[in-house]
């Protein structure tokens, strides 16, 4: 697995830290995920999970809320909402420098945060709950007697497992305003809820509501003996494995060893990030299209026209190696530079459009390359054989 550092600009303002975390081998997708409340990216828990998932496959982008962990702010400005603003904006950032989230993964408050995010961030198709409140407000218990300065006061300084926060009124108020089994109903995307049956701090009662609360296709994973946190190296990682057999369902696995014809057509689907961002999915092999920044995208992918290049040329490339293979031709690289330009048609009836003022077509021009190990005898074969080669040739 390889780690990379990235940052964000969260709902306010501020920067808020990230981690890539990255499959050594092909990606099957990208996922997000939420961290529970004042925890923050690094919890140990998350770490395995996403390393976990990692070896099925699957990138996760791991964050830390505004004014946790790593990320700038102030904690006591922040709430429900806010958080999942901040989610939004994490979805946002991925697809602009990778590719848009299809899973999402919440833990704890985190995953009342995914639930109530998930509809509004385009291109989720699957979500998951891990140890999540059936109602925001069920966070309010922690503050124990300081609920009461809380609310007397309009803030307090209250002792979360071992650490001080400030909590604003603004907090008690948000949490209890949020509606969250009216956002369960309305979410109608397959949701995977875990929960732990011993689950001293959000009761398993919880993972009961969410459940009735949700459309189908829904599942439900008892994490046996685990504790809240996932505190232990093997619940983390059954989770994990949990999560990626069942989500190989909505994001895809790559089709091994099957012809085009066996594996399915290509889909092409818009993401809703920007207003062209395309995502792709030929047999298995994850792709996005988009059109350039000056053109009204997002430049997060090759345009159409850059497609068709992308397939001349690999297609020039394939047939001049299978020759040379054929040949017994020992060519140590063949490359093929593809420009794509308009052209004025100085003949209308070449052109589709008749009514157009100025006809136009669209040219490609190659230009082959071979290096090391070509004869001027193999340029004569292929004009033999194949006729000219489609383009100049170094040699």
């Amino acid at each position: 697995m390889k780690t990379e550092k990235l940052e964000f600009v969260g709902h306010a303002g501020g920067i808020l830290a990230a981690r890539l975390d990255m499959p050594d081998g092909d990606v099957r997708g990208y996922a997000l995920v939420a961290h529970c409340f004042t925890c923050s990216k690094d919890l140990m828990a998350v770490r395995r999970i996403s390393a976990a998932l990692a070896r099925h496959g699957i990138a996760l982008m791991r964050f830390d809320f505004t004014g946790l962990g790593a990320s700038d702010g102030e904690f006591a400005s922040t709430n429900f909402s806010s958080n999942i603003e901040d989610l939004k904006r994490a979805a946002d950032y991925l697809a602009e420098v990778r590719e848009a989230p299809r899973l999402i993964i919440g833990h704890s408050l985190g995953g009342a945060a995914v639930l109530a995010a998930a509809s509004s961030i385009p291109g989720i198709e699957a979500v998951v709950t891990i140890g999540a409140p059936a109602d925001v407000a069920h966070v309010l218990h922690n503050f124990g007697s300081g609920l009461a300065e809380i609310e007397g006061n309009g803030e307090a300084a209250v002792s979360l497992h071992g650490r001080e926060f400030k909590i604003e009124r603004q907090f008690i108020e948000d949490a209890r305003t949020a509606n969250l089994s009216v956002r369960i109903a309305a979410l109608r995307k397959p949701l995977l809820i875990l929960h732990a049956p011993r689950d001293d701090t959000v009761g398993i009662e919880n993972a009961a509501l969410i459940f009735a609360a949700a459309k189908h296709p829904k599942s439900f994973v008892s994490l046996d003996g685990a504790d809240h946190l996932l505190t232990r190296a093997q619940d983390a990682e059954y989770a994990a494995s949990v999560i990626a057999g069942w989500s190989s369902r909505y994001i895809g696995t790559a089709a091994k060893g099957l012809s085009p014809r066996d594996s399915g057509p290509i889909l092409v689907t818009e993401t809703g990030h920007g207003r062209y961002q395309q995502r792709v999915d030929a047999h298995g092999h994850r792709l996005m299209a988009d059109e350039p920044r000056g053109d009204g995208g997002t430049d997060t992918g090759p345009t159409p026209y850059d497609f068709l290049a992308i397939a001349l040329g690999a297609c020039t490339s394939m047939t001049l190696r299978m020759y040379a293979e054929k040949k017994e031709l020992k060519l140590d690289q063949i490359s093929v530079e593809v420009d794509h330009i308009k052209v004025h048609a100085s003949d209308r009836a070449e052109c589709i459009d008749k009514s157009a003022a100025v006809p136009r077509i669209d040219r490609f021009e190659r230009r082959i390359r071979i290096r090391g190990g070509v004869a001027d005898a193999m340029a004569v074969g292929f004009t033999k054989d194949r006729g000219p080669l489609p383009g100049p040739q170094d040699s």
